[in-house]
Formats: C-alpha cells, structure tokens, sequence
C-alpha cells in the first residue's frame, strides 16, 4: 500500500514540474493550448446538451479544466490545467487543480470538467480563493436515453454547476474527491 502511494504522488509531482512552462514563449503557447482545450470542451459539451450553451452564456462565468488521473491499488490522484471566464468583464483566469482519490482501483482517465457560476459573487470566490472539494457527490440526472434529455450538471455547491465529460461522453456521477482548484501564478 505504501508503495502505491508513493507512486501515485510520485506520479503528480512528476506531472506537475513537466508542465511549468519556464520562457514566455511557451507560457503564451500553454495559455493558447488551454484556451483551445476549453473551446473543444464546450463543443464537445453543447453538442451532446445544447441546453447547457444558455446556461453557460446567461451565467456570471465558467470554469473548463482538462484532468488526467491514475489510480494503483488503495490510492489515486489527479492533475490538470483550465481557465475561468468572467462573462460580463470576459477576464480569462489560469488555474490548477489537483485532486486525492482514496478506493481501491488500476487504470487511468482523462476527463473534463466545466464548472458554470450563476452570481459574480460564486465566481470571485472561486477565482480568489481557489475552491476545496472533500466529499464525492452523484449528480442525479437523466440521460437522453431515459427520457427527457436532461442536462447532465450537478450541483456541487450553491451557484455552482459542474459538468464532468470523459472520452466515452458525460458521466452521470460526478465523482471528485479531495480536489483543489487554484490559481496559476505562471500562467496568470
């Protein structure tokens, strides 16, 4: 089991430190592959909910974050980039996230995550604060398959909606366990 974990934060320090761009060169390159990302994201997303493009736009803001996680025997983690977009000022934020997964498991995935914050004052927060998820939570909703085409959000917190999409599409649970979101001081 210790071996595990010491592979697993083996694994996202080593992630971590390849990803810090060092020249301004590749800061401006990483900011447009994380722009890009977020623009094939919300595609990706709309094309599956087209509901879910007035929500976003109608909201104070959204977040879009490209993860990837491994998980070995006890223990797993993930780490990502994305960007916050304030829709009234269309100020772009750069932030990380890092993310603990205890339960038994093997294999890795790479997932999206597009977080829509109805008031400014949700967004700010989350912005300035950077924001901490210590539970896991199941978003109860409908697939087009079961009638209606439901959205696929889930309320995370007050004001704030998360959507989750992996390679194969949406996943109905959304599942984050000890996440923390936070500002990039290199890419801001």
């Amino acid at each position: 089991m210790l071996i595990g974990l010491a592979v697993v934060i083996l694994s996202v320090v080593l992630l971590s430190c390849a990803t810090t761009p060092t020249t301004q060169s590749e800061i401006n390159e990483q900011r447009a592959s994380i722009r890009d990302m977020a623009n094939r994201t919300l595609s990706e997303l709309y094309g599956q909910y087209p509901g879910a493009r007035s929500r976003v736009h109608k909201a104070a803001g959204y977040a879009v974050f490209s993860d990837f996680g491994m998980k070995f025997l006890f223990m797993g983690s993930a780490t990502g980039h994305g960007i916050v977009i304030n829709n009234e000022t269309r100020h772009e934020t750069f932030m990380k996230m890092v993310e603990l997964q205890p339960g038994y498991g093997f294999g890795a995935q790479k997932f999206k995550v597009i977080f829509v914050f109805d008031t400014q004052a949700v967004l700010n927060n989350f912005v300035n604060s950077g924001w901490e998820f210590g539970g896991s939570t199941a978003a109860a909703a409908q697939t087009s398959t079961q009638g209606g085409g439901a959205e696929m959000g889930a309320t995370v917190s007050p004001g704030m909606t998360m959507y989750q999409l992996s390679g194969t599409g949406a996943i109905v649970g959304v599942s984050i366990t000890g996440a923390k979101y936070y500002k990039d001081d290199t890419l801001n």
